[in-house]
């Protein structure tokens, strides 16, 4: 019997398998897209090779462990994909989870295809980890045109930053508070076509490659057939697909730890230095041994914890938020020692370890920083 400890061969094999495509086929699209911005081609290719059917499904949830399998073995090979792969994901789970059948059959399809591209707007300037914060209002249209139940619609007044994909993406899941009540309650999912009227943003250049950006909302009108779930619900909507993804950015964080793991033993094998081969100095092997511990310890609390998800057990924000703590703080330790064994050529621009380096820290603060998933995990030892 397969458990969360072990893969069997299928799984093995289309590990192997996503590794070579993302290898062969996907690092170069990913070379030829520009830092920062939407690769489109990208993500055709993502969507022509069925990988975005696993996260956008027409016929079905989203396996937390098929999501794991994807990010891990994607990130190995080819970050870029690995995450244009999540954010349509992330993007797209809370319409696949808690939209009507009319919003999935609409946008569905164009998005496992990779024509549509996702984002999932959460966060404000002052409402990141505290995402219960927000202030993106959705005041009452004072013209509404009312639907055939006799409700009307909004219109969005705010800002949202630290957007993945903005302002370059064709749909937003947008959160907005629709009631007067502090905190989590009278929060609202929507979701925002790019081309609504009063709908801007401009790109931010941060320090992680992928595309990141704000959204302007002024006065963007919404109404009740772009509701995500129910009206004041939008806070559960949230959390839910946290509880799903936060694994997963757990297995990206493994996927480059395992990248970079590679490349040091490789590095230290071959790099001869004080008379003989680095690895045979007691310092480098026993770090070397140090980073394989704590890489496999941080994978087995990922599948452990999508192995959970899947089987619907309880305990899944504690296991979810266990994973990620764990994988993120642990590939920051293991892309850090990899660029100390390699030495000055390991920062160089376009080295495999000063991509990585740039790309580990930012899992560590996003979708709930480390003191966040702490937190989480302390809450839940008292529930």
């Amino acid at each position: 019997m397969t458990t969360a400890f072990t893969l069997d061969r299928k799984q093995r094999a289309w590990c192997a398998e996503l590794r070579a495509l993302a290898a062969d086929t996907l690092r170069p699209l990913a070379d030829e897209g520009a830092p920062g911005r939407v690769n489109r081609p990208l993500v055709a290719a993502l969507g022509r090779h069925g990988l975005l059917s696993r996260v956008a499904p027409a016929d079905g949830p989203v396996s937390a462990m098929d999501l794991c399998l994807l990010r891990e073995s994607l990130a190995q090979e080819c970050t870029e994909a690995e995450t244009a792969l999540a954010l349509q994901g992330l993007g797209a789970h809370p319409l696949l989870r808690w939209g009507t059948a009319r919003q999935r059959a609409r946008w569905l399809p164009e998005i496992a295809a990779g024509r549509v591209v996702t984002a999932f707007a959460l966060s404000e300037p002052d409402a990141g980890s505290d995402a219960a914060a927000l202030r993106l209002r959705a005041d009452p249209d004072p013209d509404p045109a009312p639907d055939p139940g006799g409700v009307g619609g909004w219109r969005l007044t705010g800002e949202k930053c630290w957007i993945s994909n903005a302002p370059e993406a064709d749909l937003y899941t947008v959160f907005a508070r629709t009631g007067p009540a502090p905190g989590s309650s009278g929060i609202t999912a929507f979701l925002v076509p790019a081309d609504r009227p009063g709908l801007g943003g401009s790109p931010l250049e941060m320090l992680s490659p992928h595309p990141v950006g704000t959204l302007v909302f002024d006065g963007v009108p919404v109404g009740p057939e772009d509701v995500v779930g129910e009206v004041g619900g939008g806070f559960a909507v949230a959390l839910g697909t946290l509880d799903l993804f936060r694994p997963s950015v757990g297995a990206f964080a493994v996927g480059m730890a395992r990248a970079a793991l590679r490349a040091a033993v490789d590095h230290a094998g071959e790099r001869e230095a004080f008379g003989g081969p680095l690895k045979n100095l007691q310092a480098v092997s026993h770090q070397l041994a140090e980073m394989a511990t704590r890489t496999e310890a941080a994978a087995l609390l990922v599948l452990a914890a999508a192995a959970s998800y899947d089987a619907g057990e309880p305990g899944v924000a504690r296991r979810s938020a266990m994973a990620k703590l764990f994988a993120t703080e642990t590939a920051q330790y293991v892309v850090d020692a990899a660029v100390q064994i390699h030495g000055a050529r390991a920062l160089r621009r376009g080295h495999l370890l000063e991509h990585l380096y740039r790309e580990v820290r930012a899992p560590r603060i996003y979708e709930g920083a480390t003191e966040v998933q702490r937190a989480i995990i302390a809450k839940e030892l008292y529930r």
